[in-house]
């Protein structure tokens, strides 16, 4: 089903060398580009009214990522490859829209893969701006600021986090609210933001998660048999896998290594349960809290720190010349840009007035 646009949302299929992908495009054509990738289970729609506030100088282009959207679905994601992929499909849309320099603006999945742009092609990058970013380490399955594998093959990572009663509605497009732990609109609603905040746009939302293309080789991806506590592994497809730290063990280093002299904005909810350093979808947390039964326990499997992993590895990209800026939005959930779109883009577009990123400059 092709989603309706807010007006000023302008969408376009561009053919790269490696994929057709669905993007939404906001400004005019000679402003500098913001260019926004989107999170897990969601689509580009998340970032209309983001593309169209805008400040002048400023276009938008948010594209759908492989495996979601109205992306070609055929474009499947090799997960042993890490974020790779999708690093590389940026570098190709980017290639295709003669686009040289660009800001990026990545919102959790969005915001890890905006760390393997920065290792992949820094000197593109005139400027980051990290929202409730995945750690730098993947996603579940390590511990300590260095991201520490707790077992060798990443089990409690990828695939096998997802519910499978949530992953069968996903692909049935089941838009219900029965039973609130697999009713997709339930998990939104509860996990995307804080205090009960219902977005006026909720249904376009739902549809923007219901577009995750679905299937073993898709979302969520397969899994592997482990004798580790909680009995899987990551498997080598679809984009939860890919997420997983045992795919991207050297992406850390190679971030910062890449440095450059960027100027960084960080946004976070101080009540997001996703990335968190007690997130609800991390294995080691949910095994603590009885969630997953037979935690084996802190010094075997503990729970991964998020955001402490995010804040050092700021930190050494602080040190070797980067400009960091850290927001953290008082009761807000995992999606400060739709929760508190009026605070948030006070936030981004003073970001944006202070640096002479639209001269190409980066200090």
């Amino acid at each position: 089903m092709t989603p309706v646009h807010l007006p000023g949302i302008r969408s376009e299929y561009v053919q790269t060398g490696r994929l057709l992908h669905y993007t939404l495009f906001s400004g005019n054509n000679d402003d500098f580009p913001v260019i926004f990738l989107h999170g897990n289970i969601s689509s580009s729609t998340f970032w209309e009214e983001t593309m169209l506030g805008l400040p002048v100088g400023f276009r938008g282009i948010a594209p759908d990522l492989r495996g979601f959207g109205l992306t070609d679905p055929r474009g499947l994601i090799c997960a042993d490859r890490g974020i790779s992929d999708w690093v590389n499909d940026i570098r190709a849309l980017t290639d295709a829209l003669s686009i040289d320099r660009f800001i990026l603006a990545g919102h959790s999945m969005g915001g890890f893969i905006a760390w393997g742009c920065l290792a992949a092609f820094p000197e593109r990058i005139a400027g980051v701006v990290l929202i409730a970013p995945g750690s730098p380490f993947g996603f579940g399955g390590n511990h300590g600021e260095s991201g520490i594998l707790n077992q060798s093959d990443g089990a409690g990572s990828g695939a096998g986090m997802v519910n499978k009663g949530f992953a069968e509605r996903i692909a049935k497009k089941d838009k219900g609210t029965s039973d609130p732990l697999t009713s997709p609109r339930s998990v939104m609603n509860r996990l995307f933001w804080a205090n009960s905040f219902k977005p006026t746009r909720e249904d376009d939302f739902l549809n923007a998660v219901l577009s995750v293309h679905s299937g073993r080789h898709q979302y969520p991806g397969d899994t592997q048999k482990s004798t580790n506590w909680p009995g899987f592994a990551p498997g080598i497809w679809g984009p939860v896998n890919a997420l997983s730290p045992l795919y991207n063990r050297d992406l850390a280093r190679q971030v910062v290594d890449a440095c450059m002299p960027y100027h960084i904005l960080w946004v976070r909810g101080n009540d997001d349960q996703i990335v968190s350093d007690s997130s609800l979808s991390d294995a080691g947390n949910l095994g603590k809290t009885g969630i997953i039964p037979g935690w084996p326990g802190e010094k075997i499997f503990p729970s991964q720190p998020m955001i402490s992993q995010t804040k050092k590895i700021l930190e050494q990209l602080s040190a070797s010349g980067a400009v960091v800026a850290e927001e953290v939005m008082i009761g807000c959930g995992h999606t400060p840009f739709i929760e508190q779109s009026v605070k948030f883009n006070r936030i981004f577009h003073k970001w944006l007035s202070i640096h002479p990123l639209r001269d190409h400059l980066i200090c």
